[in-house]
């Protein structure tokens, strides 16, 4: 059963040498088991090192405008194209704030199932981007592996339709529409350009398994003058 905004993805399997079941149990682990060094070990004992950038949201504070969709096409493949957006907003005119809108992001999985199911390798650690989950266009068969195997819904690894390859968040890593140097240390064009400052990056872990461990509060007193919940 898949609810309006889709959270229960339960009809797909995750290809790949990882279950569902798997994925989850490590990923709620994740915070617990990230050693000195910074890495986490896969279902298969391979170490995989974590991403240094996550982005995270405040779905209270969001007002559905769609600009980091449009911001994120943009830089990305030079176009404003909704369907071409790596960071997606769900809206629900059934439900009521602040059940109406999400935000829907990569999560940089520790141990990410995308990564696991791809058989080429064109889903793979970007050690020299501060290990960011990224997609090598050139690797990338057309399979639809990595978007099936997502834990969530709706998936985080999407589908150029344009250029005919997988695609992902990056942290804006690979932005060749804009003249700023992004991923972790760098810029990303959703922070950037959200008009209401409601997406932030963090170079700290979220937690694992957690509804909320890629929410965050950034309503200050201006925001309880509008009647918004500020704790």
């Amino acid at each position: 059963m898949i609810d309006n905004f889709g959270t229960n993805k339960k009809s797909l399997p995750i290809p790949g040498n990882i279950t569902r079941r798997d994925f989850l149990k490590y990923s709620g682990i994740a915070v617990i088991s990230v050693g000195a060094c910074g890495f986490l070990t896969s279902a298969d004992g391979a170490p995989i090192p974590i991403s240094q950038g996550y982005l995270l949201v405040d779905t209270k504070k969001c007002q559905g405008c769609l600009t980091c969709m449009l911001s994120c096409s943009l830089v990305h493949e030079g176009k404003e194209n909704l369907s071409l957006s790596r960071i997606q907003v769900l809206q629900n005119p059934f439900e009521k704030y602040p059940d109406d809108i999400r935000q829907i992001q990569c999560r940089q999985c520790p141990i990410p199932a995308c990564m696991l199911a791809c058989d080429t390798g064109a889903l793979h650690v970007d050690t020299a981007n501060g290990n960011v989950r990224l997609v090598d266009y050139s690797k990338c068969n057309g399979c639809l592996k990595c978007i099936a195997a997502c834990p969530y819904t709706p998936g985080r690894a999407l589908w150029n339709f344009k250029a005919g390859h997988a695609q992902k968040c990056d942290l804006c890593v690979a932005t060749p529409y804009w003249n700023e140097k992004g991923g972790p240390g760098g810029k990303q064009a959703c922070v950037t350009f959200c008009p209401l400052k409601a997406i932030q990056f963090t170079s700290t872990l979220p937690a694992q398994g957690a509804p909320d461990g890629y929410t965050v509060n950034l309503r200050d007193s201006a925001w309880a003058a509008l009647g918004y919940p500020i704790k």
